[in-house]
């Protein structure tokens, strides 16, 4: 069967050995968790509880209020300890609730059950949707809410579920695809439904093909379409996923409305299907727990709010001489310095590993290898300069805004030098200054 994929990219080490081949595993609930209101794109929930409340789980505990936030709830019944700053993964602190386990676990669930789902309107399923405060699991946390109503002048013609997890070490999508592929496929109905999309494409790479084949023996009578795609990386990244499937161009600075697209994380649309269906908010989320510095590597169920610690002991413990702590992938996950921080909506994974020493950064040889693997055909050495000699409108004019942060130029940069950072530095600072502009 022939493979689809996009323009340049890289193929880094896949290391998805360590977890391919075990089943999600679901993680008791902790003595205490850590919910910080702010595990999404946008503007922190504000809080709807006080030390001292009895809660249930799955109670909302943090109400988005503005279009761009998510409601927050408790991931475990108990008792409300505080209600102050807690460490985000991030790196700053941020607004949480601190819940203790009572370990009943008391919930509404099965009060809210919806017996046809898919006889909703589109309004009724996009209040679900945001009552259960789902985002985006794949990462970037947007509130799915805003996601399934795109403007009215973009109308949307096609929905892609992406299944793809190139990120390496990762399997949690993997084994979700595997597990749960009806719940999937459910969810991705429901968001045709809410979006008034009439075509379904799901993409996973060829390297998870018993995945594509659970979800192309689900899809059977379904308008679904399974299409494997090669592996490469950043195959999973919105723009690039689009172009593989649909050979369409998102236009710079632009999204994927704006060539009738929709794209959503499997991990996401099965959290939709529960939401519409059973009335279950987004309290817990599959991570993957690995690298050559967990002695037992494992994929889990973990409730929102568990710490970082608890989920790596779960997993038998840090090896001696482990020195690099990562939420996310390898590529572009986020280092750590604490094992207190807990488990947000964002996380996906938590890798550990004994990482060598920075290597000498040198000089640009302008070899150009950067430009060639770069998946949103940018210039990252021309971008790097304009932001370390601070000419920012240069690099706005250049596309710094369009870069997606995928570390290809980085991994292939043969001097190693620190290009992300630049970016990135660079990306926030552009959008600080017209931040500052439109105040």
């Amino acid at each position: 069967m022939r493979t689809k994929t996009f323009p340049h990219g890289i193929h880094p080490d896949e290391s998805k050995q360590l977890t391919a081949d075990k089943p999600l595993e679901t993680m008791p609930p902790p003595e205490k968790v850590f919910i910080p209101l702010l595990q999404h794109f946008g503007s922190p929930a504000e809080p709807l509880v006080n030390k001292g409340d009895e809660v249930s789980l799955g109670q909302k505990i943090g109400e988005g209020k503005t279009l761009f936030s998510a409601s927050v709830h408790s991931s475990v019944s108990g008792k409300v300890l505080a209600v102050d700053h807690y460490l985000h993964p991030g790196g700053n602190m941020v607004p949480a609730v601190t819940i203790a386990n009572d370990g009943a676990d008391r919930s509404l669930f099965p009060e809210k059950e919806t017996k046809d789902p898919i006889s909703l309107s589109p309004e009724e399923i996009r209040e679900k949707v945001k009552e259960a405060g789902i985002v985006g699991l794949g990462g970037a946390a947007f509130p799915t809410s805003v996601k399934l109503t795109p403007p009215k002048d973009k109308p949307i013609d096609t929905i892609i579920i992406n299944g793809c997890e190139c990120e390496p070490i990762l399997t949690a999508d993997y084994r979700l695809m595997l597990e749960f592929p009806e719940d999937i496929l459910k969810g991705a109905e429901i968001i045709c439904k809410a979006t008034g999309a009439n075509r379904l494409l799901v993409g996973i790479e060829d390297n998870k093909r018993s995945a594509f084949e659970a979800l192309r023996k689900c899809a059977q009578n379904t308008r679904a379409e399974i299409v494997l795609l090669k592996t490469k990386y950043p195959q999973g990244a919105e723009k690039n996923l689009i172009s593989a499937l649909l050979q369409r161009e998102v236009p710079r600075g632009g999204l994927p409305f704006d060539v009738g697209v929709m794209v959503q994380n499997v991990g996401t649309t099965k959290a939709v299907w529960e939401a519409v269906s059973q009335g279950i908010p987004l309290y817990q989320r599959a991570i993957t727990v690995s690298g050559p510095g967990i002695k037992e590597p494992k994929n889990l169920l973990v409730r929102l709010g568990t710490s970082f610690k608890e989920a790596v002991d779960f997993c038998g413990g840090l090896k001696g001489g482990s020195n690099l702590l990562v939420m996310g992938g390898p590529m572009m996950g986020l280092s750590q310095w604490s094992l207190e921080v807990p488990v947000v909506k964002a996380t996906s994974g938590i890798l550990a590993w004994d990482a060598p020493s920075p290597a000498s950064e040198y000089a640009c040889i302008s070899c150009s290898r950067c430009v060639g693997h770069c998946p949103m055909r940018l210039v990252p050495t021309q971008l790097m300069k304009c932001v370390k000699y601070e000419n920012l409108t240069l690099a706005e004019n250049w596309g710094i805004l369009d870069c997606v942060e995928c570390g290809c130029c980085q991994y292939v940069c043969p001097s190693k030098i620190p290009l992300v950072h630049w970016i990135r530095w660079g990306k926030n600072e552009v959008m600080s200054l017209k931040r500052k502009k439109s105040a």
